[in-house]
């Protein structure tokens, strides 16, 4: 198994061990929706000693974390070091006591956070005076920080970029200032968001992260059937997407209109054949029973009631 797990990885991995998940959810509430952040390029014109990109992710990622509307998922590579585990696993070379691998459980994503960082500036970084510790750097003249990013919110099931926005931050302070030595960012999100850097960036993250949370209730949840027996139906969904007891559903088959030039998909329905009610909820499914509606079988697919 490959060593090497990005600091955005190891944020994702640490934020999910330590975070009581039904506490989340408790806090706030409300369907929510499986997420993955991308990488973001550096397009900027910037270079340093640590990489913008993981900064970016790091603290996107614990801001999208914040928020309580989000299942945030690690980035590629630690998905891809999960697999492997998974496929060590299986191969019969590593000592199981007996338990069987399940594969085919990883969570997939429905939305998929990618873009570029356009520009970045931090004068506090090549500042003379002051003196360092643990990766920062105190100094006392004026210093400036700015950040531009290009964010866009896609449609996994597509490809289809669902929305952009550019993002802005900056911070200007004179004085005492707090600054990244050569050694910069190193993983520790709160150390760095005490930078003129990291605030600049939170300050655009922020941005980034409300416009996302405002076009939510214009991107599709849906669920799937995945039994329906003995006047029971069961959805792929539980408490870790925020279902609860009591939330009705309609049922019906997904319609999905494409361009018959381009394969771009147009429009997507439901035809709607009946309504559920969730009576129990576990933590990735849940049990619902039929209110009305015939023909309500394994397969169709799931949507909030209007």
């Amino acid at each position: 198994m490959k060593r090497g797990l990005s600091i955005l990885s190891v944020l994702v991995l640490f934020s999910m061990i330590v975070i009581p998940f039904g506490e989340c959810i408790a806090a706030e509430g409300g369907l929510r929706y499986s997420i993955s952040v991308a990488k973001f390029q550096n397009r900027s014109n910037w270079s340093g000693h640590w990489s913008l990109g993981d900064a970016w992710g790091a603290v996107l990622t614990d801001s999208l974390n914040q928020t309580g509307k989000f299942i945030v998922l690690g980035e590629k590579d630690m998905r891809r070091e999960a697999m492997q585990e998974q496929d060590f696993a299986a191969s019969g070379r590593a000592a199981g006591g007996g338990k069987k691998v399940v594969t085919g459980q990883m969570t997939p994503a429905q939305l998929l956070i990618k873009g570029d960082i356009t520009h970045f500036s931090d004068t506090t970084q090549s500042g003379k005076g002051g003196f360092g510790y643990k990766g920062f750097r105190i100094g006392g003249s004026a210093s400036e920080a700015e950040i531009n990013v290009v964010m866009y919110i896609v449609d996994s099931s597509t490809g289809q970029v669902m929305a952009s926005k550019k993002c802005y931050g900056k911070v200007s302070k004179t004085g005492l200032t707090l600054g990244l030595s050569k050694g910069g960012f190193s993983g520790d999100v709160g150390g760095f968001k005490k930078t003129n850097a990291g605030k600049a960036m939170e300050m655009a993250v922020d941005e980034g992260v409300g416009f996302l949370t405002s076009k939510l209730e214009s991107i599709p949840w849906t669920a799937t059937i995945i039994l329906a027996k003995k006047g029971k139906v069961y959805i792929n969904r539980g408490t870790r997407e925020g279902v609860s007891v009591g939330q009705t559903f309609d049922v019906g088959k997904s319609e999905v209109l494409r361009d018959p030039d381009t394969g771009e998909v147009l429009d997507q329905s439901i035809e709607k054949v009946g309504t559920i009610k969730v009576v129990r909820v576990k933590e990735k499914l849940s049990i619902c029973k039929i209110l009305n509606g015939k023909g309500i079988t394994k397969g169709l697919t799931v949507a909030p009631s209007e």
